[in-house]
């Protein structure tokens, strides 16, 4: 039985069977993933009383992010803190991530090495990730899942001497600053509803706050992209995935809106019907731009399938 969890701290950067003490120490990660973890962890529980001999393997978010350089997964703050408490940028969504290193250069009829991809998984969470020779160098999330883009109910990115403020001079608890971040915040904060369907058609009608969600978010996936790129040093290939990132036309349209200079176009008819795992870039263009079906559970199954085989 594969299994995805969301975080495998520094300790597990690749697929590991459950025995012994690894299970323990992954629920010692639940305060940092904590809408996933004890989740991830609830379901080992009841396959494990299911199917009591079957063995089970953890396969990681975070470990698709193992790659990244030091550059990418250190934070600017005193050494004593970052050794004492593990303070890194860990990464998340490396299952679908990883999906997309593998399948995007099949699409392209390219081989891996040479090829520089930012893969934006977009869905009620949602990242990018630069990815150069297959191996991630990049990505948006960082110690936990909260860092990065705007996404469902979670903020992303924001000021932290604007959370210190909160706390300090609105006596906010730190529960309550946990919950808003996590739970009452990104679009949903924006426009009151976590649907990008029902976002999507609100703005359509020229509702203020829904139109105001989607530029936020819009605007910050495109700088995220752009970054992502300068990672890369050029890119090649822009792929778009999750549940948003498939099913979205106008996301993706916005998306490559601001990004011409890099090279991306994407053709409107290409866009507006893609097919499964589809390319919907201008015939030519510089950049190709790809729709992918997040696919997590082959991902998980490969993982599994070359443990089990050594």
């Amino acid at each position: 039985m594969g299994h995805r969890v969301v975080h495998g701290g520094e300790r597990f950067r690749e697929t590991v069977r459950i025995e012994g003490d690894v299970e323990r120490q992954l629920r010692e990660l639940i305060e940092i993933a904590p809408l996933h973890q004890s989740k991830s962890l609830a379901a080992l529980d009841v396959v494990g009383e299911a199917l009591p001999d079957a063995p089970a393997f953890a396969c990681f978010d975070t470990a698709f992010h193992a790659t990244l350089p030091p550059a990418a997964t250190t934070y600017a703050l005193p050494a004593e803190w970052r050794e004492r408490w593990h303070l890194r940028r860990y990464g998340f969504h490396g299952l679908s991530h990883g999906w997309v290193a593998r399948r995007a250069p099949e699409l392209l009829g390219r081989k891996s090495d040479g090829l520089r991809i930012v893969s934006c998984h977009l869905g009620a969470g949602a990242s990018l990730c630069a990815i150069q020779n297959g191996a991630s160098i990049d990505t948006t999330m960082g110690f936990t899942p909260l860092e990065g883009l705007v996404m469902a109910t979670r903020s992303g990115s924001v000021d932290p001497g604007m959370l210190l403020w909160l706390l300090e001079h609105e006596q906010l608890s730190t529960g309550e600053l946990a919950d808003v971040l996590e739970h009452r915040s990104g679009l949903l904060g924006l426009a009151g509803s976590a649907d990008m369907r029902e976002i999507l058609d609100r703005a359509g009608r020229g509702d203020p706050s829904a139109r105001l969600a989607l530029e936020v978010y819009s605007h910050r996936l495109r700088a995220g992209i752009a970054a992502m790129a300068a990672a890369l040093d050029g890119l090649d290939a822009l792929v778009f995935t999750g549940g948003v990132g498939e099913h979205s036309s106008e996301i993706r349209a916005q998306a490559a809106v601001g990004l011409g200079f890099l090279g991306v176009a994407v053709d409107g008819d290409r866009n507006a019907q893609p097919q499964a795992d589809c390319e919907i870039g201008v015939q030519g263009a510089a950049v190709r731009t790809l729709v992918l079906t997040a696919r997590e559970d082959i991902e998980i199954a490969r993982q599994v399938r070359a443990l089990l085989r050594g």
